[in-house]
């Protein structure tokens, strides 16, 4: 099962923002269970780097984004995907470039808080509290 992370759900895990922190922490032990793959966007982890400036110093941010990256793919954005945003439906141009990245790599779910920002996709997008009650059942 491919997992799309988002760059919110990326956000919680390095910063431990409760209430968020404990649901994004066990994916990332379904993946190192074996039972995932882990994804994002080479957007995200921009967006993680200057986001993650505002709150710590630049070397923890970069030790943080090696340590996502020993767990999680990096989906590339090439020319077709911006084309595809720029022409598509989405009010946000960021979610439509994740979107159609998540497209092109097969990925089954979106994990976001920001769930209504994909509600016209196709793939699933969904919480990380509601992917995991999902598989529960």
């Amino acid at each position: 099962m491919k997992l799309y992370l988002d760059t919110n759900v990326i956000l919680d895990l390095i910063l431990n923002r409760a209430p968020f922190f404990d649901d994004i922490a066990r994916i990332v032990t379904l993946y190192e269970m074996g039972k995932c793959e882990l994804f994002t966007s080479s957007v995200s982890i921009v967006n993680c780097n200057y986001i993650l400036g505002k709150n710590i110093d630049s070397k923890q941010v970069i030790d943080n984004l090696k340590i996502l990256r020993s767990f999680c793919s990096v989906l590339t954005v090439s020319e077709l995907e911006i084309d595809q945003s720029l022409n598509s439906d989405f009010k946000d141009f960021e979610d439509a470039v994740q979107y159609y990245a998540c497209l092109k790599n097969d990925c089954n779910f979106i994990i976001t808080r920001d769930i209504k920002d994909f509600k016209s996709s196709p793939i699933p997008a969904i919480s990380p509290a509601e992917f995991l009650a999902s598989i529960k059942k």
